[in-house]
């Protein structure tokens, strides 16, 4: 059995990022799926002054080390003003601290979602073209928009919306 962690670029305690890479990933066939909360990994802003005089804290090297231990990673970015939310980037800058290539070539599934039209678009874009550089191997990605109006916990409502999920679930399976 494969191991996935799953989590969301968010630390909203009603994320709808995170309800959709918690679903994408029981999705998986064969998984023992982990889903990961950002709030678990409380970490202070990066700043080089501050690794300096204290070193890069351990909640950075346990949320690396989950993904080391994984076989796939399920991912779904919160956008906030056209990028990742801070707190997303504020853990992806301290794990890149201790590995440049942090994503260790694990397979992903890159998602993003948000109440909007959009779903997420421009910060998925944006870590599609950036990831690659820090061992980021996307082997599948998937936009949700209007989350309010296409998911609930049993899945998504919109049919198309539905098959092109599957089909990148299908995708994200064979490379695990």
């Amino acid at each position: 059995m494969k191991k996935v962690i799953a989590f969301a670029g968010s630390n909203s305690k009603e994320s709808i990022n995170k309800k959709l890479a918690a679903y994408t990933a029981n999705k998986v066939n064969n998984a023992e799926v982990s889903v990961l909360d950002l709030n678990d990994f409380e970490l202070p802003l990066y700043g080089i002054d501050y690794e300096i005089a204290h070193g890069i804290p351990d909640n950075a090297q346990k949320f690396l080390n989950e993904i080391i231990a994984s076989d796939g990673i399920v991912l779904s970015l919160a956008e906030h003003n056209g990028a990742y939310a801070t707190v997303f980037k504020n853990i992806f800058d301290w794990m890149s601290r201790i590995d440049g290539k942090l994503w260790n070539d694990k397979p992903m599934m890159l998602m993003a979602t948000s109440p909007g039209g959009r779903g997420g678009a421009t910060a998925l874009e944006i870590a599609k073209g950036r990831f690659p550089y820090m061992g980021g191997n996307i082997v599948a990605d998937f936009s949700l928009p209007f989350f309010g109006k296409n998911f609930s916990e049993e899945g998504i409502l919109d049919s198309e919306l539905n098959e092109a999920l599957n089909n990148e679930i299908a995708k994200f399976e064979k490379a695990i």
